[in-house]
């Protein structure tokens, strides 16, 4: 059964008797999540992002295909749908992964990687927004957050690209990378079909003076620009026609 009709069963029933239960599915699905190098650097990367029409409930996903090679985007899509699960802080996959695989699926030209706005295999579960959305997908997903969710680390030095290991259970995680010299530094870790020096070394060499890499920041700044325009529309969102965390 796919993963997607799970969530939509889960779902309808009663949250606060279900968490113990979408836990358990999690811890699940981390099993599943494969971290393995890239065969090769990728020339095209993908971003992707949520925003959220609130007086609507409505979710708003975007994905960016953005050419590393060019220094330009080739592509976006986006999809609109009813907010199917409540933000509950190391849930956020259920909340975002169907509207964003419903804006990924609109692309005609698919990325080599897409890099997340949310945790990797850095979660009390081992299953961030990027690695269950790998899943999901089949493709090479990184985590890249704003914040930790759990784990412990030094903050890496001052200057750009310096990064320091995040250890959870003793373990190497992720990265924080310092993408700015004098920002507050990202929160790095793969997401599925990706490793840790891999996942590294392709956010590090998608910056560009911004704090955030380049494919996420574009596919955020196009999120905020669709929320803007969609305003006061009308509350029917495009998914119910059929069409178009951290964690």
């Amino acid at each position: 059964m796919a993963l997607l009709i799970i969530f939509r069963h889960v779902w309808w029933k009663t949250l606060p008797t279900r968490l113990e239960e979408l836990k358990a599915l999690q811890e699940e699905l981390a099993q599943k999540v494969r971290l393995i190098p890239l065969k090769k650097f990728p020339h095209l990367v993908g971003g992707v992002d949520v925003s959220y029409l609130s007086p609507c409930n409505l979710a708003l996903g975007v994905a960016v295909v953005y050419d590393l090679r060019k220094k330009q985007v080739i592509e976006e899509a986006s999809y609109e749908d009813r907010v199917p699960f409540p933000y509950i802080p190391g849930f956020l996959s259920f909340r975002e992964v169907p509207v964003l695989k419903g804006a990924i699926s609109r692309l005609k030209t698919l990325p080599e990687v897409f890099f997340v706005d949310g945790q990797g295999i850095l979660h009390p579960r081992g299953l961030g927004l990027a690695s269950h959305l790998g899943l999901e997908i089949g493709l090479p997903t990184v985590g890249v957050a704003k914040k930790p969710l759990v784990g412990a680390f030094e903050p890496p030095p001052l200057e750009a690209g310096a990064f320091s290991p995040i250890f959870l259970n003793g373990e190497i995680k992720g990265f924080a990378l310092r993408s700015r010299r004098g920002v507050k530094p990202i929160f790095v870790s793969p997401g599925h079909l990706i490793d840790l020096p891999s996942s590294l070394e392709v956010v590090k060499r998608c910056l560009s003076g911004y704090r955030l890499p380049e494919p996420v920041r574009l596919a955020h700044l196009l999120s905020q620009r669709l929320r803007r325009e969609r305003g006061n529309c009308s509350c029917r969102g495009s998914g119910e026609k059929g069409g178009g965390e951290n964690p």
